[in-house]
């Protein structure tokens, strides 16, 4: 499977080295090169500078060839605006946005955009973890 990840902070090197480590064909996307310190040292993908929202920054990526996109950087404006561009006019596969906001992963989710929120998955964790 080739992916592309937007985002090079601990979720996305954690992730592109799980699935570089899987034989998948990983590059991932950061606007700092800094960033790229967090991949694993094997990593065997590609990892390239630039903003994830710039339609010629995903070509040179290549989303056009994608089977799927994963936006996980820090701002959830940014992880919606290029899981909307990986989806509806690169026609990738299987778009995955992170939103750190509950209220408006939920309006996402009802746009069609499968979306993770943290926020909610780790409140629910803990409050399971206190009711038993």
């Amino acid at each position: 499977m080739k992916v592309v990840i937007m985002g090079c902070g601990r979720v996305g090197a954690w992730l592109a080295g799980l699935l570089d480590a899987d034989g998948h064909s990983v590059t991932i996307l950061d606007t700092d090169a800094y960033s790229f310190r967090r991949l694993p040292p094997k990593f065997g993908g590609t990892a390239l500078i630039g903003n994830g929202i710039n339609e010629e920054v995903l070509k040179k990526a290549g989303i056009e060839e994608a089977d799927a996109f994963v936006a996980v950087t820090q701002g959830d404006n940014r992880n919606v605006m290029a899981a909307q561009i990986a989806k509806h006019i690169f026609n990738v596969p299987k778009v995955i946005c992170r939103i750190y906001d509950p209220l408006r992963q939920e309006l996402y989710s009802t746009l069609g955009l499968e979306t993770i929120s943290p926020t909610t998955i780790f409140a629910q964790i803990l409050k399971e973890k206190l009711e038993s």
